[in-house]
């Protein structure tokens, strides 16, 4: 490759830890090649976060418009009791807030210095001499070669299609084009029930769809505990949403209708639908990657393998966000930048190891979550008392109506140490974070039970939580 432009680093992939890498990169004065094959802003801001929580809040606004008479509050003359959903409305308004992001984000790419972007799909075609040599494809078909002293994988993943008889002839939805459809589906079938399918079954359900759930396992979110679990499914079956667990899909079929057949705790049966949306898991984009060129190894599934430091195999490559496996958030990518940053800089002692983990599930009402589960302190061999609330006992939530779901807490029965929190909750994620803040903190449960908090806010509600111990 001796004709091939020669850079200090590229970065594949311009997800949530790729950009603010590449930016970071260039203003240290390295001279950096950022290569995308679709968006710029990788699956967070063109298929994740931001569209899907878009579209969340018009389905809470089509649902508090069901609600209104709870409140008092009744519709001006002439208006029927049906709230009417325009999908296409909805999905300009998606498409607006999207493409703003996405382009803020291309500006910002394009006014820095010694940073370059490449359109195209990379992938390695080898190393020499230390450095990594990349072919490009682009999208009118054109190849080019880059080479770099250092690359940062940030490739992402997608969708997962389960091996079922007769799924490849039929048109299923993923994350991504379920959020382009024109029209309210008569009835959506979801296979899988994690934190994609629950949040696209509840939107789905409140614009106006019949909605069923098939989940493989024997509950919804079978990495949280029971009780988190539990409480999930009886919000989704109180909005009229079926749940169909234990399943193992069999065989679909396309005429007219989606029918898919599967078996059951019941036996074998079909279901019939007009849409059918694919939500069974995730899988990494490596294959065409060809990371196997430069001797970096992948697990089974095809994740980069990395120790704690974000490191490959391979000197001079590392890994960042949902690439490399683990949990496949936003925020866990943008703080793998921040580790790498902090290490090349020469502080050299970050790593993954022991980082404290909040996410939120953005059904409505929200499932917070921070540290560990029941599940997870018992198995790590510790001794813990649990603290829970309904939602029913907090002030807040009786004054608005949001009543729904609970709190909980995980402590060390010896330290008094805060080990973890859930809530199921009206802004469970934003009461999950000042929990976080006192686990960073070191604060002991006693002092949130004990602390002053506003009333009437969620925040007073940490009281009777930790006075439930």
């Amino acid at each position: 490759m001796a004709d091939s432009e020669r850079y200090d680093a590229a970065i594949i992939g311009s997800g949530q830890g790729g950009t603010p890498l590449a930016s970071a990169l260039a203003a240290k004065g390295w001279k950096t090649a950022l290569i995308e094959s679709r968006f710029v802003g990788g699956t967070c801001v063109n298929f994740g976060c931001t569209p899907t929580k878009t579209m969340v809040a018009s389905a809470r606004n089509a649902h508090m418009v069901s609600r209104s008479g709870d409140f008092g509050v009744r519709a001006g003359a002439g208006e029927t009791d049906q709230v009417l959903v325009d999908m296409t409305r909805v999905r300009e308004r998606k498409r607006a807030i999207v493409s703003s992001f996405r382009e803020g984000s291309e500006r910002r790419i394009e006014q820095a210095e010694n940073l370059m972007l490449i359109r195209g799909q990379a992938s390695f075609s080898g190393v020499r001499d230390h450095v990594f040599e990349l072919s490009i494809k682009g999208e009118a078909g054109s190849n080019s070669q880059i080479a770099a002293s250092k690359v940062f994988i940030n490739t992402g993943t997608r969708t997962a299609i389960p091996e079922i008889e007769g799924i490849e002839a039929v048109p299923y939805l993923t994350n991504e084009t379920v959020m382009e459809l024109e029209v309210v589906p008569e009835h959506l079938i979801i296979l899988g029930g994690g934190y994609i399918g629950v949040e696209f079954g509840q939107m789905f359900r409140r614009f106006g769809a019949h909605v069923t759930i098939l989940q493989r396992g024997d509950r919804l979110l079978n990495r949280e505990d029971a009780d988190v679990s539990d409480a999930m499914a009886e919000l989704l079956k109180g909005e009229g949403i079926e749940l169909i667990f234990d399943v193992k899909p069999e065989s679909v079929r396309y005429r007219d209708f989606i029918t898919l057949t599967f078996s059951d705790r019941n036996g074998r049966r079909e279901i019939e639908g007009t849409h059918l949306l694919v939500a069974a898991g995730r899988t990494p984009n490596t294959e065409v990657l060809n990371p196997a060129a430069a001797g970096i190894s992948c697990d089974r599934r095809g994740y980069i393998r990395v120790n704690d430091r974000l490191e490959t195999d391979v000197e001079g490559a590392w890994a960042l966000g949902d690439v490399k496996g683990g949990p496949a958030f936003t925020h866990v990518s943008y703080d793998d930048y921040r580790i790498l940053m902090k290490n090349l800089d020469g502080d050299g002692d970050a790593t993954t190891a022991g980082r404290l983990l909040p996410y939120t599930v953005f059904t409505d009402p929200q499932l917070g979550r921070v540290g560990m589960t029941e599940l997870d302190a018992a198995a790590a061999g510790r001794s813990v008392r649990v603290g829970r609330i309904p939602m029913s006992y907090v002030a807040r939530a009786l004054e608005v109506d949001e009543t729904t779901g609970f709190m909980k807490a995980v402590v060390d029965a010896e330290s008094d140490e805060i080990l973890g929190f859930a809530m199921l909750g009206m802004e469970a994620g934003e009461i999950a974070g000042a929990v976080q803040l006192a686990m960073l903190g070191r604060l002991p449960a006693a002092v949130l039970r004990d602390g002053m908090f506003a009333h009437p806010t969620l925040m007073e509600a940490l009281n009777t939580l930790f006075g439930s111990l």
